[in-house]
């Protein structure tokens, strides 16, 4: 609209976007009401609040054997888009006090300080380099310790922001992506969906930056005690990579991690997209501190003691930047590589192997959560970052996260991809990546039909084929997630589990 009007109306506008089509501004309830009767104006939302996704890992996602092949992120920039970054010494180069923190802003006022903590124990998992503790044998090493950190704070001293600043963290990123080869954003934070993603400020400016070339990567949220349906925003958005959290069981095998009983579930809230799109440890995940946060000061248990510098928590906010960390290997190796591609194949790649049920007991309650390991809870898999390192199939069509629909009286799931995403054009089944898919459900087990389909646009090869990136049977588990008792009841706030 005019932003004239806006002025007109007594509006005092706090910031005017280029990466979406929108401004954020302060007026009264009358003049807002005029403002959404005007026919230029396509939606009008709150200004909502966002926080921080709180609640052995890089063995248990096979990092520690990309680094022989000499991959570790050096060139890529990531943006990690949260509380701050505390210059930590395993955030410098190995060689030398320069940091690897290459530019810092803050969108909430004040300085650029981590006050909170969380921003800083997530450029841990991303790009830490275990310089203070052991250096390549470090235990505390990221996924990709050689990448570049860009420090867009968003969140205050309490872990809370506001859709405009996050957004505007996000444009930021999309700007700075030539002068800094921003190829990755980590957003370790989230809110409750209150619209579809076609509609929801903050889908759209991640939307904008993906289709800007930048691969996204979210937290599904913590809300996944008992309930699906719990993915937050920007997290339910089709184009992003939505990560869910798994335990390692304190081992560095794959073989016995389970899923947190925390970890949000899909399908999402209002669009039915299937989510999360993997999984990766999350929980107790040791990383740095920022030593006089808030969270090191309210949970002094949590501290690592020798060596000094170190600290645990759980939490998606925890796995979504072990993904950040592979996306940017992928890059490392394959500058050309498209956000798509490399969602694509984190997905196919991705582990399939789950037990069909586990059970968490919380350690502070004693109550017991059970967890099915269906599409809705883990996804297309566990990420594996050496084996989608390798992979080299490609495909030049979306790899939006598709829609769940399902019959009650035929028992049938179906897949779609949807047609009014702002990633498809043209005919709809054909463009997305997935294709269509029938799931039957006779048994309460998803047959091999329940993939993405032959006719996935992988060429020949049908890399997606029987075998899809969701697998033969493994993710699919039981039919409680399409039921009609599938829990859409009490959010419960995850923490850290054993």
């Amino acid at each position: 609209m005019d932003i004239q009007k806006l002025n007109l109306l007594g509006g005092v506008i706090t910031r005017q976007y280029e990466l979406i089509p929108a401004v954020s501004a302060e007026l009264s309830i009358a003049s807002l009401v005029t403002l959404a009767l005007d026919g230029r104006v396509s939606f009008v939302t709150l200004d909502r609040t966002v926080a921080g996704t709180l609640d052995t890992a890089t063995q248990a996602v096979n990092a520690q054997l990309v680094a022989q092949y000499g991959y570790d992120g050096a060139g890529v920039g990531i943006a990690v888009i949260d509380s701050g970054i505390h210059p930590h010494p395993d955030l410098q180069e190995s060689g030398s006090v320069k940091s690897r923190v290459v530019y810092r802003e803050t969108f909430i006022g004040g300085s650029t300080a981590d006050e909170y903590g969380h921003g800083t124990h997530v450029a841990g998992i991303v790009a830490g380099n275990g310089k203070s503790s052991g250096g390549a044998v470090s235990p505390f090493r990221g996924v990709a310790p050689r990448a570049n950190l860009l420090d867009l704070r968003v969140l205050n001293a309490q872990g809370g922001s506001f859709d405009s600043a996050v957004i505007a963290g996000i444009e930021r990123a999309v700007q700075l992506k030539g002068r800094y080869n921003v190829r990755v954003i980590n957003l370790s934070l989230g809110r409750p969906v209150r619209e579809s993603s076609r509609l929801d400020p903050l889908c759209r400016a991640v939307q904008a930056a993906w289709k800007a070339g930048v691969v996204v990567v979210v937290a599904a949220g913590n809300l996944g005690r008992n309930s699906y349906a719990t993915i937050l925003s920007p997290a339910n958005d089709p184009s992003v990579i939505t990560v869910g959290a798994m335990k390692t069981m304190a081992t560095p095998s794959r073989a016995d991690d389970l899923i947190a009983s925390y970890s949000s579930k899909g399908p999402t809230f209002v669009d039915l997209h299937v989510k999360p799109d993997v999984v990766a440890p999350g929980n107790l995940i040791a990383s740095l501190q920022a030593p006089g946060s808030a969270l090191a000061l309210a949970y002094p248990g949590n501290k690592i003691t020798s060596p000094s510098g170190y600290q645990r928590m759980s939490g998606t906010s925890m796995a979504a930047p072990m993904v950040a960390g592979a996306a940017a290997l992928l890059l490392q190796k394959e500058p050309g590589l498209t956000p798509d591609r490399i969602k694509a194949r984190l997905m196919k790649t991705a582990g399939k192997n789950f037990p069909a049920t586990s059970i968490a007991v919380d350690p502070t309650t004693g109550m017991a959560y059970p967890s099915v390991y269906d599409i809705f809870t883990v996804g297309a898999g566990y990420v594996d970052v050496l084996a989608a390192l390798w992979n080299t199939e490609a495909s030049n069509k979306a790899a939006l996260s598709p829609i769940a629909l399902y019959n009650f009286l035929t028992r049938q799931g179906v897949l779609l991809v949807d047609p009014l995403s702002s990633w498809v054009e043209g005919p709809w089944l054909p463009m997305g990546v997935w294709g269509l898919s029938v799931l039957q459900n006779g048994n309460g087990i998803f047959g091999i039909s329940a993939a993405w389909g032959d006719s996935a646009a992988w060429g020949d090869s049908a890399a997606w084929g029987d075998s899809a990136a969701w697998g033969s049977s493994a993710a699919w588990g039981n039919s409680a997630a399409w039921g009609s008792s599938a829990a859409w009841g009490n959010n419960v706030q995850g923490a850290g589990e054993r």
